[in-house]
């Protein structure tokens, strides 16, 4: 047990982070900076970080037949799973992306049996039904003129394109994470990412007027958005990846849409309704079925 404390610590940490950036991130956007350029500035920030702390550290080459493996890990991880979560929540809720992320390990499963065949049973198929219906209500009765979301549902829908995304990334990263050093593995992550979202972000990057950012509505958030939520987190999870199973990681998803809910509404910047709770039920019900039933057997 003693081995897993400080993966399990990196675990919490990186979950909490996660947690407060979906109040943090949408402080900025779109008044300070559009969210196709936070992403640009996220994976830029991130490239420069994790390839200057390459330099002091001797990292390992990726062999050839992992590059492929590499590259679709770049662009799931690092260029979607952002890109889709930033403009998410640009569109949305701090609220709704907290409910929605929790999906993530249904994809999980979902794509498990389509990759790696594993069987889906009864009981799983029952969570996915409920997740799925809990993800549509948040979807098709959102406001789309909401005064906290520019358009609630086109967000919803995109924190789904980044649940997905994110769940294959786990998938794949997995292998990889234990294999390379983790400073090896993110240089190049990043960088894949940074070249996927380079023609998607650097008009949005380009018209901030850097020099006339105000210090604590935007400067601190961004410096918070990059160093805590890119790769902080990333690092962290990484190396909670490398110690033990990804199943055990993932159990700490479960925390971010607690933390992620009461931080928005402690700082005032949302609200939950009886909708939301209904859909948030329905949400972790299906993710109780799916996968920590399964491993409670």
């Amino acid at each position: 047990m003693q081995k897993k404390i400080l993966p399990l610590l990196a675990a919490t940490i990186a979950t909490t982070i996660y947690g407060i950036n979906h109040t943090v991130a949408k402080m900025v956007m779109p008044i300070y900076i559009g969210s196709l350029g936070l992403v640009f500035l996220r994976v830029l920030g991130a490239t420069i970080i994790f390839w200057t702390i390459s330099l002091f550290f001797k990292t390992k080459p990726i062999e050839k037949k992992d590059r492929l493996t590499i590259l679709k890990c770049g662009l799931f991880g690092m260029s979607i799973n952002i890109a889709a979560f930033i403009a998410g929540l640009d569109y949305s809720t701090p609220v709704n992306s907290s409910i929605l992320i929790i999906i993530s390990p249904i994809f999980v499963v979902i794509l498990s049996f389509f990759i790696f065949k594993n069987k889906i049973n009864f009981i799983k198929i029952l969570g996915i039904i409920l997740g799925f219906i809990g993800a549509m209500i948040l979807i098709l009765t959102a406001d789309s003129n909401s005064s906290i979301g520019r358009n609630i549902p086109l967000g919803n829908f995109l924190f789904i394109v980044n649940s997905i995304s994110y769940a294959y990334y786990l998938i794949i990263v997995k292998p990889m994470a234990e294999k390379y050093d983790l400073i090896t593995l993110f240089k190049w992550l990043f960088l894949i990412g940074l070249i996927f979202n380079f023609p998607l972000g650097i008009n949005q990057f380009l018209d901030v007027d850097w020099a006339s950012l105000p210090l604590w509505e935007a400067v601190l958030p961004m410096v918070f958005v990059v160093v805590g939520t890119t790769c902080m987190t990333y690092f962290l999870n990484g190396y909670a990846l490398s110690k033990i199973t990804s199943t055990e990681v993932a159990v700490f998803m479960y925390l971010q849409p607690i933390i992620g809910i009461l931080f928005a509404i402690f700082t005032k910047s949302d609200t939950i309704t009886l909708i939301m709770f209904v859909a948030s039920v329905l949400i972790f019900t299906g993710v109780y079925l799916t996968s920590v039933l399964k491993q409670k057997k």
